[in-house]
């Protein structure tokens, strides 16, 4: 048996918030990338020579209802999640809700609708896709039941799961970005500076249960608040 859940200390909320927010910017500064990378060849119709690029080229409806939309939810989202601003603003907070909502869920379809026939990493990708893609989904769903029928803080404690798998694209890139390091480190500087698609797929794999463990993590040392 499990003792009472704890309030987290000021301090600890602080770090969350500098982690996330860091993990958002990141998020931000790859989608603007793809953006600057990805538009000019869509608009020109010509083929960019990155063949990591190629696939938001090729596809960028896909692409990009899972891009646009996630950015969105993520720039809100924790707004969604602050206390302070719920209470302070709770009928803008129903109304906010509602649209990012949509937007989580259409980047949730979308996630595997690109993600899994278009997987730069192979079919480890396409499997972490499909597996955390459909928890996400299904957090979704199961958050907008529990406030249905008035379980606010049910909702809340599936919105944070929902969250806590979205905000793992930034640790994605940060684990990328160590592996192509390391990769060029041991190669003396000759290995590609795109990630390997082994790579791109185990970083997929640790980002996401790294996130999934945390946020369960977090809930359990929190109280089940009811506003």
């Amino acid at each position: 048996m499990t003792g009472p859940a704890r309030v987290e200390s000021p301090r600890s909320a602080r770090l969350a918030a500098l982690a996330i927010g860091a993990l958002i910017a990141i998020v931000l500064g790859f989608a603007a990338m793809r953006v600057m990378i990805d538009w000019p060849n869509i608009l020109a119709g010509t083929t960019p020579d990155d063949d990591f690029a190629m696939r938001y080229v090729e596809h960028p409806w896909l692409a990009y209802l899972h891009i646009a939309p996630g950015v969105v939810y993520l720039i809100g989202a924790p707004l969604q999640l602050s206390r302070r601003f719920r209470t302070r603003h709770y009928q803008f907070h129903r109304r906010f809700g509602r649209v990012l909502l949509v937007c989580a869920l259409v980047t949730g379809v979308f996630a595997l609708l690109f993600g899994v026939p278009h997987a730069w990493g192979g079919a480890p990708e396409a499997a972490a896709t499909v597996l955390f893609g459909s928890w996400f989904l299904l957090s979704l769903v199961l958050a907008y039941r529990a406030i249905r029928r008035g379980a606010v803080a049910q909702h809340r404690r599936w919105m944070i799961r929902a969250f806590a798998v979205g905000v793992g694209i930034g640790t994605i890139r940060i684990w990328v970005g160590i592996f192509v390091g390391i990769e060029q480190m041991l190669s003396g500087g000759a290995s590609p500076s795109t990630p390997s698609p082994t790579t791109f797929g185990v970083a997929f794999w640790l980002a996401f249960t790294m996130h999934v463990a945390i946020g369960e993590w977090w809930l359990r040392r929190t109280p089940v608040l009811t506003g």
